[in-house]
């Protein structure tokens, strides 16, 4: 296995490769004194680890070493005078409550045990595979348990830990896989990358996490510079990267039924009528929305992020409301439904027209790299555009 790895990693560009180092590194030197929990590696007695933990590696810092943000602080929308206007920002709502976590701070802490609409969450990104996903923070012996970053990957992802029982959790699968808790899944909240400047819009009321987190990091600088770009390659990651599509190439993910459909973002921003797509689909019989506008930046391409190239952003929705299944267009930079001419948000939200004040509920989607989509979801189709 050492042998594989290497082969693969040898075409990660220098400048990536020591970029990611001085992140581990960093890790390692901040928390070399403090207390390091003991991570549960193996599955209870008279059970199975659910995956190999051989393939579980560790990343270079120990567990905490990138600290979670475990005291959340916010700032009002539009008092925030520090996030680019086309900044990512991971957007998370429940309830009446509408909150943004910036990439720029996700970046370099990769989990914020949170609140919103008085749930507890956890807010996950990672960004070697650019997947940034949420959970209800599980109930175990009678309290809610928050998450630590374990120190290692589980293909190229970021695997969490529970500060209850310390079972480790792959990010992408949001299942235990070692420890006390193997087996149990956490209950995933619908979790969007957008512009900073499309979630102000939005959400007038919002709250954005602020960068008073308790930690001195360089927020707003990528520590991954060009990751990302056409021909980059996974870090730590073990096996060959399936070559449907660049590796590092955008998707938005979709699973319904028990099947998997990756929708390319160059393929969406190919469609595209003055910045906006949308495309109908159906996967394993369930009607399906995409919409994708351009504008938000990537978090994983230039030194700075607000000086990063345009990648856009995708959303994914169902297209029933109430026993009507709506199809859509965008054909002048606006997503309207065909049924009634309501016009839509890429939130899912009719904002104007005989359905206005209408929602689309989400889909189960998430934003990934295409490597760790494919190799999380081997059997995954690929959207190809009409």
């Amino acid at each position: 296995m050492r042998e594989k790895r290497s082969a693969i990693n040898r075409s990660v560009p220098i400048g990536v490769a020591a970029a990611v180092g001085v992140v581990l590194i960093a890790g390692i030197v901040l928390f070399r004194e403090a207390d390091r929990p003991e991570l549960a590696t193996t599955a209870p007695p008279g059970r199975a680890p659910l995956v190999d933990p051989n393939d579980i590696v560790s990343g270079g810092p120990p567990p905490d070493g990138i600290p979670p943000v475990d005291r959340p602080r916010f700032e009002a929308v539009g008092q925030v005078d520090w996030l680019a206007t086309a900044e990512p920002v991971a957007v998370v709502e429940l309830g009446r409550e509408a909150k943004a976590y910036p990439l720029q701070i996700l970046v370099w802490h990769e989990i914020v045990n949170d609140q919103v609409g008085g749930v507890p969450v956890a807010v996950t990104y990672c960004p070697l595979c650019n997947t940034a996903i949420s959970f209800r923070r599980p109930v175990v012996d009678g309290a809610v348990t928050s998450f630590g970053t374990s120190g290692k990957l589980y293909r190229s992802n970021l695997v969490m830990y529970d500060r209850a029982t310390r079972s480790l959790w792959p990010q992408a699968l949001g299942q235990a896989v070692t420890g006390e808790l193997t087996g149990r899944r956490l209950e995933r909240v619908a979790t969007q990358i957008v512009a900073f400047t499309d979630f102000r819009a939005a959400f007038p009321d919002g709250r954005v996490l602020s960068r008073d987190t308790g930690h001195q990091r360089p927020y707003g600088q990528n520590p991954y510079p060009l990751y990302d770009r056409d021909g980059g390659q996974p870090f730590l990651f073990d096996e060959r990267p399936d070559g449907r599509l660049p590796a590092v190439a955008r998707v938005l993910g979709l699973s319904a039924g028990g099947r998997h459909l990756a929708v390319p973002y160059s393929r969406l921003a190919g469609r595209a009528q003055r910045g906006v797509t949308a495309a109908n689909l159906e996967l394993a019989g369930a009607p399906m929305l995409v919409v994708w506008r351009s504008g938000a930046t990537s978090a994983l391409d230039r030194r700075s992020i607000a000086a990063s190239r345009e990648v856009g952003a995708a959303a994914a929705f169902s297209r029933q409301v109430g026993s009507r299944t709506l199809t859509f267009h965008a054909p002048a930079g606006q997503v309207i439904d065909h049924q009634t001419g309501s016009t839509w948000d890429l939130f899912g939200r009719a904002t104007a027209g005989p359905l206005a004040g209408a929602r689309l509920r989400p889909a189960t989607a998430m934003d990934s790299f295409w490597f760790d989509w494919a190799a999380f979801h081997p059997d995954t189709a690929i959207w190809d555009s009409p």
